[in-house]
């Protein structure tokens, strides 16, 4: 454990940027996501109709989780940020501990290191405690946010955390995927995949109602989250759970470090054929990008599926709301709630697949960080060449992983309600009309590698602020201007779906290509 606190200094000085933005949007949204309910449901009639409503839907409780408190504002908080809260420091903690860890072996660096008096142990211990400690801040400060709305301590306190405790199971699931794989890429979509497990497991669990298997939620570190009740019961024991299972997964990964070589994984990596020969840059991003999309068209199809089997639930929620009911008629019956459940899903469909998009053009600057470019462009393969099979996976998958999502959409609900000819293509049509959007963060990615190379990491915190701005940013009360800045807000809502607005932000996507594609061309790789 030798030097673990001087490497523990040397991360947060790496990340003195990125982890302030972290805590600052985690517990900023905690706070306005406070405030902008308790002006829309400021009466009990208000949150008791609410409540109803929310756990009447399969479709809310499989995106949002059950409402067990709405007598209070803090309930709502729960309900509406609880699980998206889980989900962001889940994402936080596994990038961090892959950064100063598996990545810092990639590069060679944790060899370098590890030639001083610097103990086998202190890099993982390094990691764990900037991205556990990381998670116990937002929690804590996430709490004091709660705690100035003049909500109860002990809610406040029982959220708080209960969203470090997802921060701490990731931090322990990605110090183990760290020692799994020689590549920092792999180590981070295996931690991934395992998230969106785990979320789904949640939403099959929420959704399943009183007679189906509820006990599913029990399986995932964001179900746990759930379990605790906040404001509610307040189940401060179930915080035991995400603590064992953080701790044995650090033992673990502590235990595997000790027994493989210092840049090598767990797994030997897999050789490539033994005859054969890669003659192209598309054949050689094929080989690089086809798991990936392989990967996330696998994902996208199942989250299809997972969200077509219960949007029939919207329409039965106005039978079971007599109230609710007459609200929806005066806005088109029943068949308008199926609609705009389905735009919600298609736009959040949406965003989930531009991080497909930036992580496969991000491909682009670790070629070029790991030296492996440079031979490559030694050849007759022009810069533009090799920059634009990447971005083919980037553009054309994009729209293989929206397609996929769609299908998943269509296929079921047009089996659930006997019209697959007529649901199938409209579901399709309302998944890739997101596309556009997408393309435009896969612009700014561009732009950003092929001008301001170092800034290249900078295309995440893009990301993020669209998916914030569009899922939340009506909640919030924010300005329309402010919402305009995401790329999602202009796409048009299902079914509603004019081609001005699309051709608009194709046209930005394709300036923000070619102003990316100019800029490699006229620059000197990284050295």
């Amino acid at each position: 454990m030798i030097g673990t606190w001087q490497l523990v200094r040397l991360a947060l000085r790496r990340d003195r940027v990125l982890l302030p933005v972290w805590v600052l949007f985690l517990v900023g949204v905690t706070y306005s996501t406070t405030t902008a309910l308790e002006e829309l449901y400021g009466s009990q009639e208000s949150r008791a109709l609410l409540g109803v409503t929310a756990n009447a839907n399969s479709a809310f409780l499989a995106m949002l989780g059950p409402l067990h408190d709405w007598s209070s504002l803090g309930g709502l908080v729960v309900w509406r940020w609880g699980v998206f809260s889980g989900l962001f420091i889940a994402i936080m903690a596994m990038l961090v501990v892959t950064r100063h860890t598996r990545a810092e072996e990639e590069a060679g660096r944790t060899e370098l290191i590890s030639a001083t008096v610097v103990g086998r142990h202190a890099p993982l211990a390094a990691a764990v405690v900037v991205a556990g400690g990381t998670s116990l801040l937002i929690g804590l400060l996430q709490a004091l946010a709660l705690i100035g709305k003049d909500l109860a301590p002990a809610g406040a306190f029982a959220f708080g955390l209960s969203t470090a405790s997802a921060g701490l199971v990731f931090t322990g699931v990605s110090a183990f995927t760290a020692q799994l794989s020689e590549n920092s890429r792999v180590s981070n979509a295996v931690a991934g995949g395992f998230l969106g497990v785990t979320y789904l497991l949640r939403a099959a669990g929420d959704a399943a109602g009183e007679s189906g298997p509820q006990w599913l939620t029990w399986l995932s570190p964001i179900g746990w989250t759930e379990q605790v009740r906040s404001f509610g019961d307040n189940r401060f024991w179930v915080l035991l759970i995400p603590l064992v299972v953080f701790a044995g997964l650090v033992g673990v990964s502590a235990y595997v470090v000790t027994r493989r070589d210092v840049g090598l994984g767990l797994f030997a990596a897999r050789l490539g054929p033994a005859q054969g020969s890669i003659g192209s840059p598309f054949g050689l991003a094929w080989r690089l990008q086809k798991g990936s999309l392989i990967g996330w068209s696998t994902a996208l199809f199942g989250v299809g599926v997972i969200y077509g089997s219960v949007a029939q639930a919207v329409g039965q929620m106005v039978q079971d709301n007599p109230a609710l009911g007459q609200v929806v008629q005066r806005i088109g019956g029943a068949d308008a709630m199926v609609d705009a459940f389905f735009a919600t899903v298609t736009q959040l469909l949406g965003l989930i697949s531009s991080i497909y998009l930036v992580q496969a053009l991000l491909r682009l600057r670790s070629e070029e960080t790991s030296f492996r470019a440079e031979p490559v462009l030694a050849t007759p393969v022009p810069r533009w060449g090799w920059v634009a099979s990447h971005a083919v996976f980037a553009l054309v998958g994009g729209a293989v992983v929206l397609a996929s999502a769609g299908l998943g959409l269509g296929l079921v609900h047009g089996l659930q309600v006997d019209d697959l000819g007529t649901v199938l293509p409209r579901m399709l049509g309302a998944a890739l009309v997101q596309l556009p959007a997408a393309w435009v963060l896969a612009g700014v990615t561009l732009l950003l590698f092929g001008v301001f190379p170092r800034l290249t990491g900078v295309s995440w915190a893009v990301v993020s602020a669209s998916l914030v701005l569009t899922l939340l940013g009506p909640t919030l009360g924010l300005d329309q201007w402010v919402l305009d800045v995401s790329p999602f807000t202009h796409v048009p809502k299902y079914p509603d779906i004019t081609f001005g607005p699309l051709a608009w932000l194709t046209a930005v996507a394709v300036l923000l290509l070619v102003a990316g594609f100019g800029g490699f061309r006229r620059r000197d790789l990284t050295t």
